[in-house]
């Protein structure tokens, strides 16, 4: 246990420390987005500092970082059928929305992610049929418990690193058809569905939530302190996950 208290304390200073307010910077040549929608090209680094989209159907490759500033929202929910490719990193800031890749099954499904993404207190991602090369890091974020809903789902995608969410708090939240190259560790999310409700009441959650299910993962799945405890559904089709190494806490017999 004290080497996953290490490992989770080390991923935190890693996602604040990348994420932090100085990584918001444009660099040299960058284009930036304040709103509206983004079309096909190449952009070398992109940052968006408003609410912003893809054109539909838009070849988009980013030639270095691929910044979301606090605040800001890029494809929120994953809406557009774009294809993103960032060569670099993908950085996202407190309170801020970021969509990549698509949840419709019939789009193309090119999008990637050369270096690795990482959310620090972001309100939400939505990442379907993504592949990322490197890690996928989320640090706390979400509305909370009377801020504004969302949901968090994190489905077919590809991460060649560790994926780890920890302490976000809001609606839904699950990994669903995920290949994990290295760990998944899925702790201390709390679900709630108070920003549906008003006055909120405290402890009302999605009994479905931290649904963490037919997953492949080639090293260890650690599930701890999630609210409610994380899951297989199998009323949402889920299947046991397949793990190389460990099932560790809440994620023991799943």
């Amino acid at each position: 246990m004290r080497k996953l208290r290490l490992l989770l304390g080390v991923c935190v200073l890693l996602a604040l420390g990348v994420a932090g307010s100085s990584a918001f910077a444009s660099p040299p040549g960058s284009a930036t987005c304040s709103g509206g929608a983004i079309a096909s090209g190449t952009y070398n680094g992109l940052t968006v500092t408003g609410s912003c989209g893809f054109v539909p159907g838009a070849v988009i490759t980013v030639n270095g970082n691929l910044v979301v500033a606090p605040g800001a929202a890029l494809n929120d929910h994953a809406a557009s059928t774009a294809t993103v490719n960032v060569s670099g990193n993908v950085l996202v800031g407190e309170g801020a929305v970021l969509g990549l890749g698509t949840y419709n099954p019939f789009a193309p499904h090119n999008s990637s992610v050369g270096g690795n993404i990482i959310a620090n207190e972001p309100l939400s991602l939505y990442l379907s049929f993504l592949r990322v090369h490197g890690n996928l890091i989320s640090n706390g974020g979400g509305g909370g418990v009377t801020g504004g809903f969302r949901n968090f789902p994190t489905k077919d995608d590809t991460i060649d690193g560790n994926l780890i969410i920890h302490g976000w708090t809001g609606g839904w939240i699950g990994v669903i058809r995920v290949h994990v190259g290295g760990n998944l560790i899925f702790d201390h999310n709390r679900s709630v569905i108070n920003g549906l409700v008003t006055p909120p009441v405290p402890g009302v959650v999605d009994s479905d939530s931290s649904e963490i299910m037919t997953n492949v993962v080639g090293g260890n799945l650690i599930c701890i302190g999630n609210t409610p405890a994380a899951q297989v559904n199998p009323d949402d089709g889920g299947q046991p996950n397949v793990v190389a190494g460990r099932k560790i806490g809440e994620c023991a017999g799943l």
